[in-house]
């Protein structure tokens, strides 16, 4: 069921066919069904429920799905919290976020982010990110369960950084493989918060280095790892130079043909990859209410190409 994925790619057209690699085969599964949204990113899978004690066969299957896809979509999930606590549990230790008490209102869980969105409160995840990136270990995943949708609006995107990277140049590939920026959270989520909770923050959360192409060590995928909300610069280069090159990842990464996008319905939930997609709140429901409740899964420090 694995895919093995190519390395090069063509020289590129501004216009015409921007296909990474062949799809994934959906063959092989047994205790789920795996069904395609795009060509590269997103499949809806059926046949379980994630509230359930979920068997090491179907978790396996889930895992090869989710690396070959990045995000998964699970229709009519009616769970409750503690539900979806277990499921995510299944992956590793919970993430505790440490802004959203205060730039989020309604938190309750230090496990569970709730993003509530009304007219008080206004959606602004609508940026291309990967989450916690300012974090020495940035999420490994995470699993968003809709609680309350509006009757229109709200979607939520995802861009495969796997495959934005194939569909590069070969010359900037290159360019680009050793390098490494810097990540902060001071001028996104410090913006919001007070300034003594920052100052008190601020020790224990500096400024972190990642790889610009990440690893993802179960497939030996390549991936662009920086992103506009927490990207500061790469190093060892200089600004005007670190600018070129962030702006034209930024919009490779923002085509179309690399992006699925998920209409929520009531008991939808989407488990996604943090290290392989970046993901994008549609902000266009105001003043309708939105709420919905993340949790996240622990990561490890990305590794980058090795020369």
């Amino acid at each position: 069921m694995q895919t093995t994925y190519a390395t090069t790619a063509p020289v590129l057209s501004p216009f015409g066919p921007l296909v990474a690699h062949p799809p994934h085969d959906t063959s092989g599964y047994e205790r789920i069904t795996v069904h395609p949204v795009a060509p590269t990113i997103g499949a809806e899978i059926g046949g379980v429920r994630l509230g359930g004690d979920l068997d090491e066969q179907t978790m396996a299957e889930i895992k090869t799905a989710l690396l070959d896809w990045k995000v998964l979509f699970f229709r009519d999930q009616d769970i409750s919290r503690a539900d979806h606590r277990g499921f995510a549990s299944r992956w590793g230790d919970l993430e505790q976020h440490p802004f959203f008490k205060y730039v989020q209102p309604c938190q309750t869980d230090v496990d569970v982010a709730t993003f509530a969105k009304d007219m008080a409160n206004v959606g602004t995840e609508n940026n291309w990110h990967n989450d916690v990136t300012w974090h020495a270990q940035p999420s490994l995943a995470a699993v968003l369960r809709a609680v309350e949708i509006p009757p229109v609006g709200g979607d939520t995107l995802w861009a495969d950084t796997g495959a934005a990277y194939d569909m590069l140049p070969e010359d900037l590939r290159d360019r680009i493989d050793h390098l490494v920026a810097e990540h902060d959270w001071i001028h996104t989520f410090g913006k919001g918060m007070p300034g003594d909770a920052v100052d008190a923050l601020r020790p224990h959360l500096p400024a972190v280095q990642h790889p610009v192409v990440r690893v993802i060590p179960e497939t030996g995928r390549r991936v662009l790892f920086v992103n506009i909300a927490f990207t500061q610069h790469i190093l060892d280069v200089s600004p005007s130079e670190s600018d070129e090159i962030l702006s034209r990842l930024y919009r490779h990464i923002s085509r179309p043909e690399f992006q699925v996008r998920l209409r929520w319905r009531p008991n939808t939930i989407a488990f996604w990859d943090n290290r392989t997609c970046q993901h994008y709140a549609s902000s266009d429901y105001h003043p309708a209410r939105r709420v919905m409740e993340r949790i996240s899964i622990v990561g490890d420090r990305p590794v980058g190409v090795t020369r």
